[in-house]
């Protein structure tokens, strides 16, 4: 009995099943439910110089198809108007020097960044921030490449929060385990140091450039907290910005809907320290003495940069500390600082 092809279209959305692969085209996304094969779409734009097979076929499905059962095959190219199928041995971020725009041909490849290349009206469609991702599709949590205006055509690697509270976080700081030592000096918190899917501070630097007022946004902060027994709290904030120079802490309303105290708002205004930058107030130098660093107010009702402990019994204040929640001589579990975007 002869093997039948199903064929389902609606409005632009095509579903094809050949041979147990399903391929879904929706809008710029091409999508292989295999094994192996995810492929996302980047309209306009073409990988030249790497393709080994080119055939003429009537679809990008086709040519998707042809691509996932080739183990040679990277990457693809398809022309919608003469329905050209290239298949390719390299991916675009193997050669950023030969990805080139290229009008009506569309680019397909695995990783999930691409559709950030997607082409409107002959400009770059880069997403500023984590909630533009999530607004754009992107629903998984993990590591995105975003392109906040500060850095001009630069790119910034962040990890997002897609689940917490609505999704669309750039999470900027983590603590977990204490694989990452946080007892850091000025450079080091200036350009961000750790693993992204681990422990890690994004810098000072860009969280400069992420809520400086050249983003013509503002930005909204949340607090995530978990204590030795399972417990979580969080607390969010309003207007959200970390200034040049000195890298002081800006706030606005703290939100009364949050779980935990507000033990950030004797910090609001501050300065940040490290053990080789005193910017505190009084004559104790807190970031040694506390062995953090932090935005410090002779000295503090909160470090969530201080010294991990691997239980909750901790020296006065020198641990994870947050003490409107858990007072003095606890050290938490794990912490996590946040950042979203609000459009203007």
């Amino acid at each position: 009995m002869a093997k039948h092809n199903f064929v389902f279209e609606l409005f632009f959305i095509v579903s094809l099943v050949f041979q147990g692969t399903i391929l879904i085209v929706s809008g710029l996304e091409i999508s292989s439910y295999t094994r192996e094969h995810t492929f996302y779409a980047a309209d306009n734009l073409k990988l030249q110089g790497f393709t080994y097979a080119t055939k003429t076929v009537r679809s990008r499905v086709i040519c998707g198809r042809e691509c996932s059962m080739d183990e040679r095959c990277k990457s693809l190219n398809f022309n919608e108007c003469n329905q050209m199928c290239e298949l390719n041995l390299a991916t675009r971020r193997e050669h950023p020097e030969d990805f080139n725009a290229t009008q009506g041909s569309v680019y397909f490849d695995a990783d999930e960044n691409t559709p950030l290349y997607s082409l409107t009206d002959g400009s770059l469609n880069r997403h500023r921030s984590c909630k533009m991702l999530l607004d754009a599709g992107h629903r998984s949590s993990g590591i995105y490449t975003i392109y906040p205006e500060g850095l001009g055509d630069g790119s910034l690697r962040v990890y997002c929060d897609m689940g917490t509270d609505g999704g669309g976080w750039i999470v900027f700081q983590r603590r977990q385990d204490g694989s990452v030592d946080f007892y850091r000096n000025w450079t080091e918190y200036q350009s961000g140091f750790g693993d992204l899917p681990g422990e890690f501070w994004l810098g000072n630097d860009n969280l400069v450039t992420l809520t400086s007022d050249d983003s013509r946004r503002t930005w909204e902060l949340r607090v995530d907290l978990e204590d030795w027994e399972g417990n979580t709290a969080w607390a969010k904030y309003s207007d959200f910005q970390i200034s040049q120079g000195e890298y002081n802490l800006n706030f606005g309303q703290y939100d009364g809907s949050s779980t935990v105290g507000n033990s950030l708002w004797r910090h609001r205004g501050s300065p940040f320290s490290t053990k080789d930058r005193d910017n505190d107030e009084g004559e104790r130098h807190c970031a040694q003495f506390f062995h953090g660093a932090w935005w410090f107010k002779n000295c503090l009702r909160s470090n969530l940069n201080g010294r991990y402990y691997p239980d909750k019994q901790a020296a006065l204040d020198k641990g994870l500390y947050w003490r409107s929640w858990k007072g003095d001589f606890y050290s938490l579990k794990a912490c996590q600082m946040k950042m979203r975007a609000m459009e203007p």
